[in-house]
C-alpha cells in the first residue's frame, strides 16, 4: 500500500521538495568549490618578515643623519670585514 497518496501531497509540496533538493545541491557544490579554491591557493607570505640587512640599517641611519660619513664608512668596513652573517 502506498501511504504517501493517503495524505494528498499538493503541487506546493512537490514544489517545496524540488526547491529544497535544488538548494541542497547548490549548497554542496558551493562548499566544494570554495574548499577547492582555498586549498589550491598558495600563501601570500611564503617568506618570513622583511628584515632589513645590517647594511640597509646602517644606510638608513646615515640618511637620517644619526651618524656622519666617517662613522658610516668605518662601520660599513667593519661589517664587510666580518663576513656574511650566520643564518639561524
Amino acid at each position: 500500500m502506498m501511504f504517501w497518496f493517503d495524505h494528498g501531497v499538493s503541487g506546493w509540496g512537490w514544489f517545496a521538495m524540488s526547491a529544497g533538493m535544488i538548494l541542497f545541491w547548490v549548497l554542496i557544490i558551493t562548499v566544494a568549490v570554495l574548499l577547492f579554491r582555498a586549498l589550491g591557493q598558495t600563501p601570500e607570505h611564503t617568506h618570513g618578515p622583511n628584515v632589513p640587512s645590517p647594511e640597509q640599517v646602517l644606510a638608513e641611519r646615515f640618511a637620517r643623519g644619526e651618524i656622519d660619513e666617517e662613522e658610516y664608512r668605518r662601520r660599513l668596513a667593519t661589517l664587510h670585514a666580518s663576513g656574511p652573517p650566520a643564518k639561524p
